[in-house]
């Protein structure tokens, strides 16, 4: 069982926080951050940027270490609350070797949790909490969903962030109805225009029958992918090995994996190579079931799920399909570790337990 983090409460402060990308502290966003800032006012936040958060992308390119600092500093500030991820990127485990050996980071995140939202790259993230203990939430983030540039922020993902404020003993996760395209212009002149929207199918069932049960764990397939192999960065499988962040194939057998694609929309054919990176690794054969988030823009979408079905045929996995999760909009938050049961035959998600502790 993973520690939880508190709920927020009105009035609690939270930190933003660059891990990855750089791109909150420059010029282009400027107006995406003051629309987010208004956002967490809204809902009642106090807001403090780390240190670090805003001195752009070449900066926190070459200062992996000034990321971690500001990630250490958010857990041991006891004013802060909440720590929510800027955006993704592509390189946060370089962040890796300044936080798993730094015993007071370790001992603080197992004392005093915190509330941790992000998805894409964040995913390293992620796999670092649950190694260490701690409970996090692949879920919204700052500019992706608090800084939307509509009037207001997608009314799915405003309903995931009202969740953080209350602890149900259990949490049924509704699939949307409506599903959104990527914009392609995030200038101030695109402020309070409405995304191109569509109706959506909700859940599919792509394989399976009855109740299954397992504890969440998954991220973006594309790092997952990443973090497997040599594709991006040279060094990047081998840290992670080393700490260990990837699940053990004994360590999946109560698991329900959760996977969704970035918005570089990956080929059909590496979709397929993604996979078997994860069945080589011994994740598709251990696993009670897979998530599979809905692709941004519903890109290759069947494409996807034949790869996946294919890729699983052997196990015969249960699949429950078109989740939103991650690249696509709108999105839920799906707590590591959390008992989760997904009912196949009424395409349904609900999570088992409380969210916060």
């Amino acid at each position: 069982m993973l520690v939880k983090p508190h709920q927020l409460q009105k009035g609690d402060q939270v930190a933003l926080i660059s891990l990855s990308s750089g791109v909150l502290g420059e010029k282009q966003v400027l107006h995406e951050r003051k629309l987010g800032e208004k956002r967490l006012k809204e809902l009642g936040l106090k807001f403090i940027y780390m240190p670090n958060s805003l001195k752009g992308t070449t900066y926190l390119k070459k200062h992996p270490n000034e990321r971690a600092n500001d990630l250490k500093e958010a857990f041991m500030n006891p004013e802060i609350k909440a720590i929510i991820a800027a955006i993704g990127g592509d390189d946060t485990y370089r962040l890796l070797p300044f936080l798993m050996e730094d015993s007071d980071f370790i001992k603080t995140v197992q004392t005093r949790p915190k509330l941790f939202t992000g998805f894409s790259d964040t995913t390293n993230n992620h796999l670092m909490f649950y190694r260490l203990g701690m409970q996090s939430f692949y879920g919204p983030n700052f500019l992706n969903d608090l800084a939307e540039l509509d009037v207001n922020m997608l009314e799915y993902t405003l309903n995931t962030w009202n969740h953080f404020f209350i602890n149900p003993p259990t949490t049924n996760i509704p699939a949307s109805q409506t599903w959104y395209e990527e914009r392609t212009d995030f200038s101030p002149k695109a402020i309070n225009h409405p995304r191109i929207s569509h109706l959506d199918t909700g859940y599919q069932v792509l394989r399976g029958n009855g109740v299954i049960q397992g504890r969440l764990w998954g991220g973006c397939l594309d790092s997952l992918y990443d973090d497997l192999t040599q594709n991006r960065y040279p060094d990047q499988a081998e840290i992670i090995q080393h700490y260990q962040l990837i699940l053990s194939p004994q360590e999946a057998q109560n698991i329900i994996l959760f996977i969704e694609t970035s918005e570089e929309c990956p080929s059909p054919d590496l979709y397929a190579q993604m996979l078997d990176q994860l069945d080589q690794a011994g994740l598709l054969k251990s696993v009670r079931g897979i998530l599979m988030g809905k692709p941004q823009n519903n890109c290759y979408v069947n494409e996807y799920q034949t790869k996946l079905l294919a890729a699983t045929a052997k196990y015969q996995t249960p699949i429950l399909a078109n989740v939103n999760i991650g690249h696509a909009y709108p999105h839920t938050a799906l707590p590591y570790g959390a008992l989760a049961q997904i009912n196949l035959d009424q395409s349904s998600l609900k999570i088992l337990e409380p969210y916060f502790s």
